[in-house]
């Protein structure tokens, strides 16, 4: 295993010396992010570097060269979703053509990879098997999680190194689990986006684009299937708290979205980080603040796999209490939506005035 984890630092090597590249390239063709309204740089900046953290992890394949019978779908599936990812960059795709490619790689992945949600066993006892549903649980597991890394990159370094903490995450627990070829990808990605970040954390020399975006997000979903599937109930919830910060910020989106009667497919400046800048936050503070987050629920899924069914369970509550908290805090999906502080204040209300 120190063998794989030296190999795979090259893909560190590699992404340090072809994100400069893709600089450059992307100046010469004047290929950049403009800004908007709901952008916060104001410059145009180099698009594209997803291509550095995509390219860099091939490099990787082809040294380690993990072997498995739905590698090669996997990574058919990852070419097609960079290839959308450039095209979306270069001229920009309307979000139906870009759902619809995705539900097609995780039909792909699905039927042909073989990969799929079948059962969960619950901590009391019993199961739970899931029949035809499970290919229709995958593929939203897929689509959803693609989605949540794309819409979390708002912040120089934000979706890079959210994704990055995961991607460490599911590599240390894979190893524990004795799952070589996803401890192997996983890290592949995590060095490869790691290189890039230096590059993109703030202030930002190059974005990753929904090239880099929508390939981390489509790779991470899968690998947390991997690693997780088929498996206890309490492990089944491990990925959704590995990737919790991307996951209730996009879960919120479409809440505040239906609660205000917009689509769900529209853009909107009420996300985590855009509410923590409106705060008060820098921009530099407000990424660090969102990788402390996705550090504290990282932890909190190597506990699960290590605490009794009881501790798990207060865990969990734990996390939710204060993930509402957050959401009432920050008021991210209305001003008017505090049930908790609501709660808390008729519980003040009766004990001062019975």
């Amino acid at each position: 295993m120190l063998k794989i984890a030296l190999l795979t630092l090259l893909t560190l090597l590699f992404s340090l010396v072809i994100t400069p590249i893709i600089i450059r390239l992307t100046k010469v063709f004047k290929l950049t992010d403009k800004p908007n309204k709901r952008k916060v740089h104001k410059d145009p900046i180099p698009t594209l570097g997803g291509l550095a953290i995509y390219i860099s992890f091939l490099l990787g394949l082809v040294i380690l060269q993990p072997d498995a019978h739905y590698h090669a779908i996997i990574i058919t599936g990852a070419t097609i979703i960079v290839t959308l990812g450039v095209i979306d960059d270069l001229i920009t795709l309307s979000p139906k053509i870009k759902f619809l490619v995705q539900i097609a790689v995780a039909f792909l992945v699905v039927f042909k990879g073989g990969l799929m949600v079948e059962y969960v066993n619950f901590p009391f006892g019993g199961q739970i098997e899931f029949g035809v549903m499970g290919s229709i649980i995958t593929v939203f597991w897929i689509v959803g999680v693609t989605n949540a890394i794309n819409l979390i990159d708002g912040l120089d370094g934000l979706a890079a190194g959210v994704s990055a903490i995961a991607l460490l995450t599911m590599a240390g627990m894979a190893s524990i689990m004795g799952d070589v070829y996803v401890t192997i990808m996983a890290l592949l990605l995590f060095f490869s986006t790691l290189g890039f970040l230096k590059y993109n954390f703030f202030p930002a020399k190059i974005f990753m684009g929904d090239t880099g975006a929508l390939f981390l997000g489509y790779m991470i979903s899968v690998l947390a299937l991997l690693g997780f599937k088929n498996v206890t109930f309490i492990s089944f919830i491990i990925p959704i708290f590995i990737l919790a910060v991307p996951i209730s910020d996009t879960l919120i989106a479409i809440i505040r979205r239906y609660v205000n009667d917009q689509p769900l497919s529209s853009p909107d400046s009420s996300h985590l980080h855009h509410k923590l800048l409106k705060m008060g936050f820098s921009h530099k503070h407000t990424v660090l603040f969102i990788y402390m987050l996705s550090i504290m629920f990282s932890m909190a899924a190597i506990f699960f796999s290590m605490t009794t069914v009881w501790g798990t369970i207060s865990i969990f509550i734990i996390s939710i209490l204060a993930l509402q908290i957050l959401i009432e805090y920050l008021e991210l999906i209305s001003v008017k939506y505090k049930p908790l502080t609501n709660l808390l204040k008729a519980i003040k209300h009766n004990i001062m005035d019975p």
